[in-house]
């Protein structure tokens, strides 16, 4: 069994006695009254001692508990407890930790004195009220002062034993108010406004204790405050020292508490009260150095990075921290790295609160609806976000980086959208938050942030068609030859191609398979390998017409072209030049299950498929034979002209 011993006389030491015992350590805490037992009832399998003990009952109490290590959390002033509580760990060889407090540094007007009793001393000669924050114990230090029993005010724990100790000594009735702290800041200037006090007298309690609500609070009302030093304390360690040290001693990992947080756009205003109270109630935050800098109001110990792995180093580094906070900005689940740490941070029990993402903060400022909105980013990440814009009549997107918005402004009129309305926000949520309408050529000389999101509305996209089928004459042609619309459709439905396929086109022509299969793989991505420097022009032609981004033209033969190319899902072959073989040779040890589609006008192609499906393992064999006839207007009659007979041969490999 291992046995810890804490000495609570501070907020921390409680705060220790549960950690300890949430890692599962046999925790014996010794408090000096009942009052302070009670703060400590709802911790459940605490074993609590509340009463007083010199150093020789200390040290038999840890012989007789088997006692392993000794904490001393009580308070920074009470220094013969301190004494005693070391006495009794070197009697017994065992091991002592004491938490301290962090001196605080302020500034204002004050007297700075060595004991209470020199405080009631400088106060003897001095008029107006005083208001006494040091507690009960001391009280009697105080009786020297003239009138003390009318002008002087004593705040005290609210317990019985208080509340007698100061009525004995004439503080009583308005003079004597009885209350648990720490006090808020607002508290602090009630009190002092109702005493009408000229001074304070405090005792650096640190943060926890509230010492620096109490100083601003003098601040904000001109009350002079009387410092009690603590110049001649002993040094000790912090909270998280200390957790760190048990965690070490004991050689126990800590039990973990980490929520992964959405904070909003950046400004405090727009967290959750959820999620500040998370901020509020942990012992570490994490984030990048822009959402960091944005919860320092918390004055929590901080990590500043937004890598997975840094961040899951960091936590199991230092077992200190109980409650940990991840800040990611906007909300965890609209384009957020949390997806990717959770995964990290799988062996934690982990909690993930949401936030309010940009685009349901921009809509709003827009007084637009987004759940008609295609959402997409293309910040950090590739995205046919053009494609989009073609067929959605209102699309979201994050942007990101130097000259962000000039370059989106470019692409929209490069690829002929040059009509549509962008809205940019700029610092959504802040004070410098700006929010721009104009059309893409207006904004090609302006200064943005780097980080910014747009709104495109483009009124012609409620008439886009939805289904694969571009007319032959919406093409520019030259005189490179063209898959006809109605063969580029069964094509189309052969390859099965799915909204993210990575596909090849070999031969790719004017590239009208490639901007067919661009449009219905917009997550995807189109290679159109072409040898002929005549057709790479025209495929670029169409690509800019057509609004396609998600193409790459690549210029050489297959299968050479081809081996530096990602992993295809799909290939299309519409010319091989004599490489059959090669290409399928090459496809099928890329992808063992790729599906691949071939057309062929010469019957010498149509034999080196063949074989081809003869020679490698492909499953799912199908040959289609398909003869088009088109319509030609002669005078007032229609003529039925046949175009050159296909062979659509398609098959799919079967994994091996």
């Amino acid at each position: 069994m291992k046995n810890v011993l804490i000495f609570a006389g501070t907020l921390e030491g409680r705060i220790l006695s549960r950690y300890c015992v949430k890692n599962d350590l046999n925790t014996y805490v010794s408090v000096a009254t009942d009052y302070g037992k009670k703060l400590l009832c709802d911790i459940p399998g605490l074993n609590i001692l509340s009463q007083r003990m010199d150093s020789e009952k200390m040290s038999e109490f840890i012989k007789e508990k088997d006692i392993d290590l000794v904490v001393d959390a009580t308070h920074p002033y009470a220094k013969e407890v301190t004494a005693n509580i070391k006495k009794a760990c070197e009697n017994q060889g065992k091991k002592y930790l004491r938490f301290l407090r962090k001196n605080e540094d302020f500034s204002g007007d004050f007297v700075e004195v060595d004991s209470v009793k020199q405080a009631a001393m400088y106060l003897k000669d001095k008029t107006g009220n005083i208001l006494l924050t040091t507690g009960s114990k001391e009280l009697k230090e105080y009786t020297i002062i003239p009138d003390y029993k009318e002008r002087v005010f004593a705040r005290v724990l609210s317990t019985v034993t208080s509340a007698k100790e100061a009525g004995e000594l004439g503080f009583e009735g308005k003079n004597l108010i009885c209350m648990q702290g720490p006090f808020s800041k607002e508290m602090n200037v009630a009190l002092i406004n109702m005493t009408n006090a000229k001074y304070l007298v405090t005792k650096e309690s640190g943060r926890a204790g509230g010492f620096e609500e109490k100083i601003d609070a003098c601040l904000e009302t001109g009350c002079k405050v009387i410092l009690v030093g603590r110049s001649n304390i002993d040094e000790g360690l912090s909270l998280e020292e200390v957790k760190k040290e048990i965690c070490h001693f004991f050689n126990i990992t800590p039990k973990r508490n980490i929520t992964v947080l959405g904070i909003g756009m950046g400004n405090m205003d727009n967290m959750t009260v959820e999620a500040q109270k998370a901020c509020k109630d942990a012992d570490l935050i994490i984030g990048a150095g822009r959402m960091v800098e944005n919860l320092k109001i918390y004055e929590k110990p901080v990590f500043i990075s937004y890598k997975p792995q840094e961040i899951s180093d960091y936590i199991k580094e230092h077992s200190e921290y109980e409650y940990i906070v991840v800040a990611m900005s906007g909300d965890v689940g609209f384009y957020s790295g949390t997806k990717k740490l959770l995964d990290f941070l799988s062996e934690y029990e982990v909690k993930v609160l949401s936030g309010i993402s940009s685009v349901v903060y921009f809509a709003s400022k827009l007084q637009f609806s987004w759940d008609d909105a295609y959402l997409a980013s293309i910040h950090g990440r590739n995205e046919n976000v053009i494609s989009a814009i073609k067929n959605n009549y209102k699309v979201f997107s994050l942007l990101g980086g130097k000259d962000c918005v000039k370059e989106f402004a470019q692409k929209l009129i490069k690829y002929n959208l040059s009509d549509v309305t962008v809205y940019v926000g700029e610092n959504l949520s802040y004070e410098n938050e700006r929010i721009t309408k104009a059309k893409p050529n207006e904004l090609l000389s302006g200064e943005f942030d780097a980080l910014c999101v747009v709104f495109v509305i483009n009124e012609s996209a409620k008439n886009s068609v939805i289904t694969h089928g571009i007319a032959d004459e919406e093409f520019i042609r030259g005189k490179v030859p063209m898959t006809k619309e109605e063969v580029r459709s069964i094509s189309l439905s052969k390859l099965r191609l799915t909204r993210d396929s990575v596909i090849y086109d070999v031969g790719a022509g004017t590239g009208s398979v490639s901007i067919e299969m661009a449009k219905v793989a917009r997550e995807g991505m189109v290679y159109s390998i072409e040898k002929k420097a005549e057709a790479l022009d025209l495929i670029r032609q169409n690509q800019e017409k057509m609004g396609v981004t998600n193409l790459e033209r690549i210029e050489g033969l297959a299968p050479e072209a081809m081996e530096d190319l990602p992993v295809p899902t799909h290939a299309f072959i519409g010319g091989s030049s004599g490489n059959m073989k090669e290409i399928f040779a090459l496809l099928l040890k890329k992808n063992p299950n790729i599906r691949i589609v071939v057309n062929a006008i010469a019957l010498e192609t149509v034999s080196e498929t063949l074989e081809c499906l003869k020679e490698f393992e492909v499953v799912d064999e199908d040959i289609v034979s398909v003869a088009v006839g088109k319509s030609k207007s002669i005078g007032r009659y229609h003529m039925m002209m046949g175009e050159n007979p296909i062979y659509i041969i398609s098959c799919t490999g079967n994994g091996k």
